[in-house]
């Protein structure tokens, strides 16, 4: 063989060998990121979370209220959740049931304020939107006593409220949200003050 073609062969070597390792890294590289990406991400169960809120009044006036939830975090502070309605209510003149859904998206903006100033304090802030969905009587709500059946009134809430963790996945929330359009009907103050649990 002569040195020349000797030569080449080495350096047709070295150029084959270069490109299969680059190939086996870029190929391999990436899946075994997205491999250590998957990792990262916990299991659904994990981030899947449950709670809801209730009120429960009795007297003269009795309001009992229940709004279950289950929802998943898509991302370590931005959840989604959806859940129904029901409300039962009477007074001396009338009563009622509502009922319906909701459907809500929350970001945690502060999960704890001891980690921003430490003060022992550890509760969070957030911000909350939601669109919820209630059937209403017809006669009670649109003042017409001739009026029969039930309507749909669908109605945009945002506001934002504070949490205090009670575990590592739990937390009480008092969430603050204001009506966005006119929908309401006089259900909702201004603003709805809701209390709720997360677990």
């Amino acid at each position: 063989m002569k040195p020349e073609r000797s030569e080449r062969m080495k350096g047709t070597g070295i150029i084959v060998k270069s490109i299969l390792v680059a190939a086996l890294v870029m190929f391999a590289g990436p899946s075994g990121m997205c491999q250590q990406a998957r990792k990262d991400v916990p299991p659904l169960k994990e981030r899947l979370f449950y709670g809801g809120g209730f009120g429960l009044q009795f007297g003269t006036v009795t309001d009992i209220e229940l709004t279950p939830v289950i929802g998943l975090w898509v991302m370590p502070r931005l959840g989604v959740a959806a859940g129904p309605t029901f409300r039962y209510y009477k007074n001396p003149y009338y009563q009622t049931t509502i009922y319906g859904g909701r459907t809500y998206l929350e970001y945690i903006i502060i999960q704890d304020f001891d980690n921003v100033i430490p003060l022992g304090v550890h509760l969070g802030l957030f911000l909350h939107g939601e669109y919820e969905v209630l059937s209403l009587e017809s006669k009670l709500f649109r003042n017409d006593p001739s009026a029969t059946g039930r309507f749909l009134s669908g109605t945009f809430l945002a506001g934002g409220g504070i949490r205090q963790l009670i575990g590592q996945r739990s937390s009480l929330n008092l969430t603050f949200l204001w009506a966005l359009n006119n929908s309401g009907y006089g259900i909702y103050g201004n603003p709805e003050l809701r209390v709720s649990f997360i677990f």
